[in-house]
């Protein structure tokens, strides 16, 4: 057996990462942040808690990166051209892709509304959360702006507190949610 190329040593550690985050949002979307310990992610994920410790310094850093990647993940279908413009266009695309982000990430919007409502454990990604979003909110104003809404920071938050609304009805009932009934509402809606 020939030694491990630098290739696949970083394919390894991609993996254990992975798993592990991949375990700890199901534990804390589950279990609750609290009541996850990093020996739970652990015996769940069937490795060592030193390893953990090698890719984390602590469960908060878990629940840092788990919040963040999904954030990114979804804002990165926000502005795809990346030039800070909203176009009807891009909000389209953005209401169809939340929508696939939302059927395929059930746990990590389970644990995102866990978060919100933990001011304990909102204060650990808070700070970044709100880095994150006050973009998000600035260029979706300029476009109600641009098509002529007479309130268009009323209707930006509107629109998010609708999305994050229809996030936590579908997460709540899944089975039952008429998903696409409400993207073409909420399509019909905005894409005039």
């Amino acid at each position: 057996m020939s030694p491990r190329t630098p290739e696949q040593f970083e394919e390894i550690r991609e993996t254990r990462k992975m798993l592990i985050l991949d375990t700890a949002l199901k534990l804390f979307a589950n279990e609750g942040f609290f009541k996850t310990s990093i020996s739970d992610i652990a015996e769940k994920a069937s490795i060592s808690k030193g390893l953990i410790y090698n890719y984390f310094e602590s469960k908060e850093a878990l629940i840092r990166t788990i919040a963040f990647n999904g954030i990114d993940n979804l804002l990165k279908n926000f502005d795809p051209n990346s030039d800070s413009i909203l176009t009807k266009e891009e909000l389209q695309y953005f209401i169809e892709q939340n929508f696939v982000i939302l059927q395929k990430n059930v746990h990590f919007w389970k644990l995102y509304f866990g978060i919100i409502v933990q001011p304990q454990v909102l204060k650990l990604v808070e700070k970044e959360l709100m880095r994150l979003f006050i973009p998000l909110y600035k260029m979706l104003e300029n476009y109600f702006k641009s098509q002529g809404e007479e309130n268009p920071a009323a209707e930006a938050r509107f629109f998010g507190a609708m999305i994050e609304g229809v996030y936590m009805n579908y997460v709540i009932d899944p089975k039952n949610f008429p998903i696409e009934d409400i993207k073409q509402k909420i399509i019909d809606l905005y894409i005039k």
